[in-house]
């Protein structure tokens, strides 16, 4: 199994969740570790509460000495429901009752008010030095303990980030496959309403899946489009060269009085009509169908003397004035009757505009894998800026190269039958005359 390329989407979302986990993690690590021991610290505003607890339990020892302590811790427990009591250096009691063991207990593991409160269950207790030696003790209430919204910070580090997290990879996972996905559509369904002109764009330059998809879909969108308009325009092409045929047989029809003629124009026009007709349909199958042609090896130069001998006995030219300068190893990868009918195209098209006592010859040479081999008429040639055009159906340049009928669908369909091929067909001038040059691979065993 081949692993995708490196653009693969594959990657792109192996990529995406692993960042998430990692972020996630790190997230849960560090801003976890950086909460814990921010709430292993009072504030300003707790300390300074604290501190004026002690200022009063100070002030009640000092003013009225054990009754004034009790009086005082009455009122703390009272007011905030919590333990707490004034000790000597001994961690002997200053009210008027004494700590019993467990209190002691508590008094052994106090911590100071800029120290750390310890482990989150457990409540911690603080000791504050006070004059003479005296200190305050005291329970930290529940509201002053910075640890008391310890389980919705927890909440949210194990629940809520990683679920906004994911949240926002769904959203970057909708732009990266359900966004090109919804404009695939819509523009799928735009080409099936008739809208030729429908394209994706932006999505073809990914290099992922969807880039791939896209160019897809705009090739076939394209091809498409050119292929209607092509077959509308041989549609209003073949129904303006069917005019003139039928024109000719309605003036002979009405002009003739032998029926010898009449017959003849009739054979005549039927004829140019019925290869009108095949040639559009030939050129039609070509550019729709789009099939793989069975290639096999062929010899150029033998197909030559098969086809020249054919143009020899319907254009009476003599076979020397069609010259192979070709060597007899010449051989293409080819379909055999694809390149005869591309090759008698071309000949024939030599040959209807080439002046009398004038040569057409195949001459070509070998470039690396290929044979570039062409086909030279002494015509008149073609003005540049018809060099392209003259492959397009029903093209003809009387004005340029005049002596000839023909409804100028030869060479468009030899252009496309080698294109067929894996060829390629181009014309040049070659002054004089014309030269059609194509290429074709080299035959190798």
């Amino acid at each position: 199994m081949n692993l995708p390329n490196r653009h693969s989407l594959l990657w792109k979302l192996a990529l995406m969740l692993a960042l998430l986990a990692l972020l996630v993690a790190s997230l849960h690590a560090d801003l976890g570790d950086r909460l814990e021991e921010n709430r292993q610290y009072l504030t300003s505003a707790e300390k300074q509460q604290l501190r004026e607890w002690a200022q009063a339990a100070e002030l009640a020892w000092r003013s009225r000495g054990r009754s004034g302590v009790d009086d005082f811790l009455a009122q703390l427990r009272a007011k905030e429901n919590i333990w707490a009591a004034v000790v000597d250096a001994e961690h002997e009691s200053l009210s008027s009752q004494r700590l019993n063991d467990a209190e002691l207990l508590r008094l052994n593991f106090s911590r100071r008010l800029d120290g750390s409160l310890g482990r989150p269950d457990r409540t911690p207790v603080i000791e504050m030095p006070l004059a003479d030696a005296v200190s305050f003790v005291v329970e930290l209430p529940q509201r002053l303990d910075p640890r008391r919204h310890r389980h919705w910070w927890d909440l949210l580090l194990q629940r809520v980030l990683p679920a906004l997290l994911a949240v926002l990879l769904g959203i970057v996972l909708y732009r990266e496959l359900i966004g090109p996905l919804m404009i695939l559509q819509r523009q799928a369904q735009a080409l099936s309403r008739g809208d030729l002109s429908a394209r994706v764009g932006a999505i073809g330059q990914r290099r992922d899946e969807f880039g791939g998809l896209a160019r897809s879909f705009d090739q076939m969108a394209e091809r498409l489009e050119r292929m209607v308009v092509y077959q509308r325009q041989l549609l209003r092409d073949m129904s303006h060269e069917l005019r003139t045929p039928l024109s000719r047989l309605r003036v002979a029809a009405e002009c003739e009085d032998a029926e010898e003629p009449l017959r003849q124009r009739l054979e005549q026009e039927v004829g140019g009509m019925e290869q009108l007709i095949s040639d559009t349909l030939d050129l039609v199958w070509l550019d729709t169908e789009r099939r793989t042609l069975p290639l096999e090896a062929v010899n150029v130069s033998r197909l030559w003397d098969v086809l020249r001998e054919n143009a020899s006995y319907e254009s009476g030219w003599p076979i020397e004035r069609m010259p192979c300068e070709l060597p007899d190893d010449c051989q293409v990868l080819g379909y055999l009757n694809g390149l005869a009918q591309a090759l008698e195209n071309i000949l024939r098209n030599a040959i209807r505009h080439s002046p009398a006592n004038a040569r057409v010859r195949l001459a070509g040479q070998r470039e690396g894998d290929d044979w570039v081999l062409w086909v030279e008429d002494q015509g008149p040639g073609v003005a540049e800026e018809d060099l392209q055009r003259i492959f397009q159906p029903f093209t003809r340049l009387n004005a340029a190269r005049p002596g000839g009928d023909g409804y100028g669908l030869g060479l468009a369909i030899a252009h496309s039958m080698l294109e067929q091929q894996g060829g390629k067909l181009w014309a040049e001038n070659a002054y004089p005359g014309l030269r059609i040059k194509f290429r074709l691979k080299v035959y190798i065993l």
